[in-house]
């Protein structure tokens, strides 16, 4: 892995213009503006539309003199049938950029509809390495949820429901141009999605940090989320309507995803992205039930990493030895998922289906991630067994 993170630190990464604060999510559409887009597809999902959450944007799209038509078919693990929907209104429309408004399923969804756009090439074709090869049209991100952090990640992950699998298109090229992080977009979103889709944005800047792929900037980036998600996230929950919390969070998912674009994640997501092919279960939630039964397994090979995170988080004891502070951190996550009435089990995996989850994470993990820990067929169904329903 010392060659990937080689590369990886000497891939140009053009990261997006950022747009931070209340109201940021209008400073983009005047930016968008004055790039001289004059015709733009918002790519969203339909609970937003209804919600009102686009309401100024589109008047801030009127005030500039802009045209938009709104493709709001994406649903969560969002499938090549609704891209290719997106992508057609895209060109019957002769849109010529795209304001992606919403978590990750909508900025993904957008990714790939700008992708096929610019490339001309089935939605399949463009997953994989490196193989959006003439980049995407013009892409503008303002993320409804504090997870995620695809505005700033070079992935984009497609359900393909022909074959019951999740793939991801992995390109630098899909960096979007510029994103707004607006907090007080975020300031309805109900309890139960906050604390998944703050979950989610913890798990990426855990598994980047003790990532073997880590350097000394995504580790300065995911200790900060960590701290900002510990200290926000239970806050953002109990209160949807704190406007700093939300913001915090918001932040805390940025960095987060800024982290793990560059050092990666591991078996958490290889084992959450399987359970959302099959039982469509929520990535966020997915990733919150998974990570503490991954990070035991990781602990022999990551504890001083764990421990710095307790450390700077102020977990466990400050005179304690690495391996207490790992699992005091750990621990605090399960205590954290208790609070947020996110269960300990996944209610839908069967055990008939665990060697097949193992096999996929497994392939997922392997000459991609670089973990502290590997794991063997047996010993990932084993962790995986740890989810089962109990009778």
């Amino acid at each position: 892995m010392a060659i990937f993170k080689v590369v990886t630190a000497l891939m140009p990464f053009k990261w997006p213009r950022m747009f931070e604060g209340t109201g940021s999510s209008l400073d983009l559409v005047r930016h968008m503006a004055d790039a001289g887009h004059r015709n733009v597809l918002i790519v969203t999902d339909a609970v937003l539309v209804k919600l009102g959450v686009l309401e100024k944007m589109k008047a801030e799209l009127e005030t500039q003199g802009v045209k938009y038509v709104v493709y709001d078919g994406v649903e969560p693990n969002p499938t090549v049938e609704q891209i290719e929907a997106g992508y057609r209104m895209l060109m019957e429309n002769g849109c010529q950029a795209i304001l992606a408004v919403g978590g990750g399923s909508p900025i993904d969804a957008a990714k790939m509809i700008g992708a096929r756009a610019k490339n001309n090439k089935p939605v399949l074709k463009l997953t994989g390495l490196l193989r959006v090869h003439k980049g995407m049209i013009p892409l503008f991100a303002v993320p409804t949820t504090a997870g995620t952090g695809a505005e700033v990640t070079i992935a984009a992950v497609v359900s393909d429901t022909e074959n019951k699998r999740k793939v991801a298109a992995m390109d630098i090229r899909l960096l979007p141009t510029a994103a707004a992080l607006d907090g007080s977009l975020m300031t309805g979103l109900p309890a139960h999605i906050t604390s998944a889709t703050g979950m989610d944005a913890l798990t990426h800047a855990v598994e980047a940090f003790v990532s073997r792929n880590a350097t000394r900037k995504t580790n300065e980036k995911a200790l900060e989320a960590t701290q900002l998600i510990m200290k926000h996230l239970e806050t953002a929950v109990a209160d949807g309507s704190n406007l700093e919390a939300r913001q915090k969070m918001a932040r805390a998912s940025h960095l987060a995803g800024i982290a793990f674009t560059q050092a990666g994640v591991g078996y958490v997501h290889g084992i959450a992205h399987k359970f959302g092919a099959l039982y469509h279960t929520p990535h966020g939630l997915a990733n919150a039930i998974v990570m503490p039964h991954v990070l035991d397994y990781s602990l022999p090979n990551c504890a001083d990493r764990l421990a710095i995170l307790a450390r700077a988080c102020g977990i466990g004891d400050k005179g304690a030895d690495d391996v207490h502070l790992a699992r005091a951190f750990i621990a605090r996550i399960r205590t954290m998922n208790e609070k947020f009435g996110i269960p300990t089990q996944l209610a839908a995996l069967k055990a008939t289906d665990i060697p097949a989850v193992a096999k996929s994470a497994i392939a997922e993990a392997r000459f991609t991630y670089a973990v502290p820990r590997y794991m063997n067929q047996r010993v990932a169904e084993s962790v995986i067994k740890n989810l089962l329903p109990t009778q």
